[in-house]
């Protein structure tokens, strides 16, 4: 992992370590911990680290608002997770399998409510414009869980919805991340507009690769069910180019209840290959990140502060193929 980003990623998990969530009822509290304990790439709230950190501002500044984004994402996990019916989260048992449904839900609750109370630890002269991008962030991670759910059922999803629905449910709190690191360290709007920007379109590349990943990774690299998006007959890219020549195929696998899990993720990755779609998405995926690396060349700050933030574009683009 690179230095700075290892850097920034120990002084997170110091802060989730040394601030356990403590409550009663009890079953009702160890859900967010063990959530948070599962570790992860961490990835959003060493950008609003690194968001700050590229305008000169001082990160323990930035600590609530990065803590408040860690806490809501690890939210949605909870909420997805039962949504999807996945029984892995980072090789761990899901909140809803090890606990129950019921407690997951109350527990992701109570997780979205620590979020907004972490952020208001922010300084206040920062409340408006902080709030202002959390809470358009929030509900657009909501619409675009919405979609994804939507199109399970829809077979005529369009790559221009799909990237839409990414850009919703995923990229858009990555640039939420960025920015409001950019904010703490009083950017100007426009430069804070300027780094959002590039988290979407970062966050668009790193989902796409997630995507491939999650058919043709490993459980190590993933941390989760592999072909968990083909067994919930998620529309994805590959899908969705796949089926421009063999959709009559694809939707019988997707429809048939006989076939085994097995079986059914590796006659869709067949097809993936067969149609090149494997091949599409890494085109397009490296598309966003080279969108996100001009994005970081138009910031109006020092070219030496650009280098980690580069750097780790260029790790998240390689990382897997």
């Amino acid at each position: 992992m690179l230095k700075s980003y290892s850097q920034l990623l120990n002084k997170i998990e110091q802060e989730i370590q040394n601030n356990p969530y403590l409550g009663s009822p009890q079953n009702l509290y160890d859900p967010l911990n063990y959530i948070l304990g599962l570790g992860g790439k961490r990835i959003r709230p060493v950008l609003a680290l690194m968001g700050c950190e590229l305008y000169s501002g001082n990160i323990e500044k930035a600590l609530p608002a990065a803590l408040a984004v860690e806490v809501f994402h690890n939210f949605s996990l909870i909420h997805d997770d039962i949504m999807d019916k996945a029984p892995v989260r980072r090789g761990k048992p899901t909140v809803h399998e090890k606990w129950d449904t019921n407690i997951a839900i109350l527990s992701g609750d109570l997780m979205l409510v620590k979020a907004f109370e972490m952020l208001q630890k922010s300084e206040q002269k920062h409340w408006p414009e902080l709030f202002s991008v959390f809470n358009k962030t929030a509900a657009e991670v909501c619409d675009g869980q919405q979609m994804d759910m939507n199109f399970e059922t829809q077979n005529d999803v369009t790559e221009t919805e799909y990237l839409e629905m990414i850009r919703l449910k995923t990229s858009v709190l990555l640039g939420c991340s960025l920015q409001m690191g950019a904010i703490v360290a009083d950017a100007t709007k426009e430069e804070a507009l300027k780094i959002y920007n590039l988290g979407v379109n970062m966050g668009i590349g790193f989902q796409l690769m997630d995507d491939y990943l999650d058919a043709f990774g490993t459980p190590e690299l993933v941390g989760k069910q592999p072909g968990g998006d083909i067994l919930a007959n998620k529309k994805t890219i590959m899908v969705i180019k796949a089926m421009e020549t063999e959709k009559e195929k694809i939707q019988d696998l997707f429809n048939d209840k006989n076939i085994s899990e097995v079986n059914k993720i590796e006659a869709i990755k067949t097809l993936f290959i067969k149609t090149e779609a494997d091949d599409y998405l890494k085109q397009l995926s490296e598309k966003y990140f080279s969108l996100a690396l001009q994005n970081l060349k138009d910031l109006k700050v020092d070219e030496s502060k650009k280098l980690d933030i580069n750097e780790l574009l260029i790790y998240l683009q390689n990382r897997s193929f």
